[in-house]
Formats: C-alpha cells, structure tokens, sequence
C-alpha cells in the first residue's frame, strides 16, 4: 500500500511494537496524500483491479492474486475501505485454488480494515477538541464572532454527507457479510476442531443478517448451522483421541525404567465433561 515518506520513517519507531499498536497509531497518525496524487494512486489501483477482475472472471486465480496486490500496493494506506475489497477479491481467489489456510488468512486482514473503518482511533488533538468547552471552540481564532452558512447551503450539504455517510455504511455491512462468507467456508474446509468451530462462529453472526442475503448465502448459512456442530463434536473427539495417545506413548517412555506401563493405569472417560481420570488397573 501507498505510504508518504514521514510514514516510512515512522515506521522504524514502532517496529518492536505489537501489531495491533501499531496498527492504530499508523492509523490515528496516517498524513493523507494530497487530493490530486491520492486520484491518482488509486485511479492507478482501480486500472489494475480491472485487469484482475477479468483475470478471475478467466479462471486465472494465481494471476489475478498477483494484480491484485499490485492494485493493493497503489492504495494509500488510509482508505480502509478500498483496502478491504481488495483483500476479499484476494480471499475469493484463495478459495477458488483450496488455499483455505490464506484465504482465511486474508479474509481476516480485510475484516479488521472494515473494523478499523468503523472504529477508528481517535488521535490525541481530537480528544482535547473533544473536552474543549462549546464556546471556546467557538471563539477560538475568530475574535468571539463565527460566520454560519446559508441555512439552506448549511443543510443541502449536511443530508449529501448524510446520505454519503448511509451509502458507505451499507457498502461496509455488504462487504462484511461477504467476507465473513468467504472465511466461514474456508475454515470449514480447512477442518480441525478449532477451525470448525470458528466457522460455526462466523455463521452465527451471519445468521442475523441473512434477511438481507441472496437466498443462496442463506441457505448455505442454515446449512452450516446445522451441520457444523456434530463435525466439531467428532474433530473434538477424534484430536482429543490422538492427543491422548501421544500422551500414552510419551508415558510409556517414562515408566519404562520402573518395569510399568500406561497398560498398568486405566483411563476413564467423564461422559459429562469430555475429560478423563486416571487409576491404577487391578
């Protein structure tokens, strides 16, 4: 992704810090391009979107994955938004290829820019904006007078930035829902209990917003709800099984010496609970 060169300095400073920190200090601290350099970065990023687009319209998954990171590499690394798209065109085209490992991977990356979207930092200078009181803000740098727009102008402009700021939120619910698709189903593939069950996770919080779905997404959806739990209950039981063997096998190795083996214990299962205890046989 795009970034201004005081960002790349920056970026040395936090290094050793946790990804999720310096995540949302880039993020509360990002300095825009100007307008007319940032049209171009991502005119530039849309012209390759195109191209990958038809790359998996074609079935050229592998290629399409490599346009669209160079589509990605061309956005400025503030607009979560277009970053979030991209990353789930790169999920879908992991899925087409049984990649599930990176489109789950990706999918994630792009439903954290969506959070960031939604939530994003606030800096410290909006914080003291923020505890300033009315009239101070208000005074502040005019002499105590402040010029108000036409009352029309004033409101004309404020319902186009309503109906902006309604547009972008349905863009972002769309989106999510899509990539939230796209990750259920590649965890679902990728199996494992812990996969499983993180796709029964993201079907449940499909589920609410199913209303508003293509009726082929909701019924994939209550298909999975419906089928996922008995696959974690037998993922559950079948690692639970080799853990346990690899445990008997480790034992055996230490009670070799004392002429015992696990053979000389019994392993009871606690039906209730999936656990199990441990006695000496006979």
């Amino acid at each position: 992704m795009a970034t201004t060169r005081k960002e790349s300095a920056a970026a040395a400073d936090t290094e050793e810090m946790p990804e999720e920190v310096q995540q949302e200090l880039q993020a509360s601290s990002a300095i825009r391009f100007p307008p007319e350099e940032e049209a171009a970065l991502l005119s530039q990023s849309n012209a390759e979107k195109s191209t990958a687009n038809h790359l998996f319209k074609s079935a050229e998954y592998s290629q399409a994955i490599t346009v669209y990171d160079r589509a990605l590499a061309s956005v400025p690394d503030y607009l979560e938004y277009e970053i979030a798209v991209l990353k789930s065109n790169i999920a879908a085209c992991h899925l087409k290829l049984s990649d599930w490992k990176a489109a789950i991977d990706v999918a994630t990356k792009s439903l954290e820019a969506l959070a960031r979207l939604e939530n994003p930092p606030s800096s410290k200078s909006d914080s003291i904006e923020e505890r300033k009181p009315k009239d101070a803000l208000e005074s502040e740098d005019h002499g105590g007078f402040v010029e108000l727009a036409d009352d029309e102008e004033d409101e004309a402009e404020a319902l186009g930035k309503l109906r902006k700021a309604d547009q972008r939120k349905q863009d972002i619910r769309r989106i999510r829902a899509k990539v939230l698709m796209r990750r259920a189903r590649a965890r679902s593939e990728q199996g494992g209990w812990g996969d499983l069950q993180a796709a029964l996770e993201d079907y449940q919080t499909l589920f609410p917003l199913s209303t508003s779905l293509p009726p082929s997404d909701t019924a994939i959806i209550n298909t999975a709800l419906r089928s996922l739990p008995p696959r974690i209950a037998a993922a559950k039981e079948n690692e639970m099984g080799e853990m346990m063997g690899k445990l008997k096998e480790l034992g055996n190795g230490i009670l070799k010496p004392f002429g015992l083996s696990t053979d000389s214990f019994k392993f009871e299962k606690d039906e209730k609970t999936g656990g199990y205890s441990i006695g000496m046989n006979g």
